[in-house]
């Protein structure tokens, strides 16, 4: 059989795009996507931006160097996702440190704004103790780490 790849989504400058579709599952018994399903949404898209920029999660982690921890978190909901929409998942790194990164999310549908999120990803020793990331992947965000400008009027 051959079947296709699971969506990784793709970039634009320093926008990594990434779409889903609101199915049964994600929605309460009105239709309406449930919230805690935009903090799934947005971590798909997360993953997906680091291994676009060759950043091996995976192996770090089963070498015993570490992973990544979301240490902060915030989210605004502006308008529901419903049953069957396609939502559509902007991330842009706006930030990159020693040992974290600060990723801005926004989910849209049809160009409209449903909600956003900033997410700070710290990288974390397997005691769970914050610890520096590894240099090439400091270098990986740098290659897509975005300017003020590249994010205020993105839709």
């Amino acid at each position: 059989m051959d079947f296709p790849d699971p969506p990784g989504g793709r970039f634009d400058g320093p926008r990594h795009l990434f779409s889903v579709r609101a199915y049964f599952e994600d929605t309460d018994l009105s239709g309406v996507v449930y919230h805690a399903n935009y903090l799934r949404w947005f971590e798909r898209a997360r993953s997906d931006m680091l291994r676009l920029i060759g950043i091996d999660q995976r192996a770090a982690q089963e070498a015993g160097e570490g992973a990544y921890a979301v240490s902060e978190l915030s989210i605004r909901y502006l308008r529901p996702a419903r049953l069957d929409d396609a939502v559509h998942i902007e991330s842009v790194t706006t930030e990159v440190a020693a040992a974290s990164c600060r990723i801005r999310q926004r989910a849209f549908r049809d160009g409209v704004l449903l909600a956003e999120a900033m997410v700070r990803a710290a990288f974390v020793a397997p005691s769970g103790r914050p610890r520096r990331q590894p240099a090439a992947w400091i270098d990986a965000f740098r290659t897509v780490l975005a300017q003020p400008s590249d994010f205020e009027s993105t839709a």
